[in-house]
């Protein structure tokens, strides 16, 4: 047996050792544990801040849009009073435990170029888990955002049924007038100024009320204002249809016309040009369910004239058929600027402005200057409504649609909604009510709506 000597297996082992790799990976594995341990702990540590700066931004646009909400109703608010509101509104808003307290700060400016402005910041800090054993015991967060609402100032032109079915016991109009008071309420409790939001009030019937104090006015034209002498005592549209067929025609002295005008020749029923030629111009009729006249662009900004805008509301009475159209024609005529008749103030360049229609009707259309029989649905007239409500929707201001459309639809016979009034609205516009209750309902919709857009980012 061959026995090595305690020298050969020493010298034997020493060799074996000094070839054996195996203990290098633990070795290798305990240096680079410390870094990797410090990358795995700053991604817990980066994900923790995170999440509490996204949540922290999310409370700031919040808090942002409800103080300014409260600056909307209240413009005077003072500088102390806007940063409390500020922080009440995040603190209730804010959530997230893993942060110190959040300092907030709002600053406010109000009347510039591009609409009043609210602005939050927030700052605080995030104490770390693993990155403090390297020398980061905590990570700071910021955040900020701003709020701008009245840089857009609103036209709204209310076109609004008086025809019979409108009365009759119904309650309807009684409704209608408080729910378009309460909508004149709405809007000027956002007016910080005279500019800021004009309204125009349309009574309809099968006609319209332009004044008679008019009569002179170069935009009228009498050929309808009158009778043709036939001897079986059929109508003649005009004097020059009358005289033509060889009949003479007698007309009517203007002193004694009530203010009401018809449809305009056609295609000038469904345009908005202006009146400067026979053809273009508003024919006078003394139409006997005359409605109230109609009331031009009216500031909603001053006390006397947000009450001027309600008498006449007040004023109105139920009569006559429906011919929607001409409601609808007249309160698109009342958004035009600087143009008789009933010509709206100048519009500010430095401001945005949203122009709108609200129509509200009981009934389908029965008559118009050329069609219907005033009692029953007439198909002509809704087409020429179609027409009207297309060329609204054409005209553009800096390539974006100049005129957004409300309509309302009180439907209390039960029968289907009104096509046309479906057609006319834009998305989302349409109302439909069965109840007079529920023109509030209506009303209130579209106070929201508008509201919605004064705030524009």
């Amino acid at each position: 047996m061959f026995i090595r000597s305690s020298s050969d297996q020493v010298r034997h082992t020493a060799r074996r050792f000094s070839r054996d790799e195996r203990g290098n990976i633990a070795m290798i594995f305990a240096v680079a544990l410390v870094p990797l341990l410090g990358f795995v702990g700053a991604a817990v540590d980066y994900s923790r801040a995170n999440a509490a700066r996204s949540s922290m931004q999310v409370a700031l646009d919040s808090a942002a849009l409800m103080v300014s909400k409260d600056l909307g109703a209240d413009p005077t608010l003072s500088t102390a009073a806007i940063s409390a509101k500020a922080v009440s509104y995040f603190n209730a808003l804010y959530t997230n435990s893993a942060s110190s307290p959040i300092t907030v700060s709002a600053s406010y400016t109000t009347n510039t170029r591009n609409g009043s402005t609210v602005t939050l910041t927030g700052s605080g800090t995030v104490t770390t888990d693993f990155m403090k054993m390297v020398g980061f015991p905590r990570m700071t967060i910021n955040g900020a955002t701003t709020t701008t609402w009245g840089s857009t100032r609103m036209r709204v032109a209310m076109a609004l049924d008086v025809t019979g079915s409108m009365g009759m016991g119904t309650g309807k109009l009684e409704a209608m007038q408080k729910a378009a008071k309460d909508l004149i309420d709405t809007l000027s409790k956002n007016s910080r100024m005279t500019e800021d939001i004009y309204i125009s009030i349309i009574p309809f019937a099968q006609m319209v009320n332009v004044g008679s104090s008019n009569k002179n006015a170069n935009w009228l034209k009498w050929d309808t204002y009158g009778s043709c002498n036939n001897w079986w005592g059929g109508p003649y549209e005009t004097q020059v249809r009358c005289n033509n067929a060889g009949w003479s025609w007698s007309s009517q002295n203007k002193n004694s016309w009530n203010g009401c005008v018809t449809d305009r020749d056609q295609p000038y029923d469904t345009t908005n040009d202006l009146p400067t030629s026979d053809a273009t111009r508003y024919p006078a009729f003394q139409y006997n369910a005359c409605p109230a006249s109609i009331l031009g662009m009216t500031s909603a900004y001053s006390s006397s004239n947000i009450q001027t805008l309600k008498d006449k509301i007040d004023d109105l009475s139920a009569n006559g058929g429906t011919n929607q159209s001409i409601g609808m024609a007249w309160a698109w005529r009342t958004l035009q600027i600087g143009t008789d008749p009933f010509p709206a103030p100048p519009k500010d360049s430095n401001y945005r402005y949203t122009d709108a229609i609200i129509l509200l009707s009981d009934g389908d259309n029965t008559k118009n200057r050329w069609d219907g029989d005033g009692q029953h649905s007439s198909p002509e007239v809704d087409a020429r409504q179609k027409l009207l409500c297309d060329n609204i929707k054409a005209e553009q201001v800096d390539g974006k649609r100049k005129t957004m459309i409300y309509t309302i639809q009180v439907n209390t016979d039960g029968g289907p909604d009104f096509a046309v009034l479906k057609y006319c609205a834009d998305s989302g516009n349409f109302f439909a009510t069965t109840t007079a209750a529920g023109i509030a309902t209506a009303f209130a919709a579209i106070g929201n709506s508008l509201n919605a857009l004064r705030v524009s980012r």
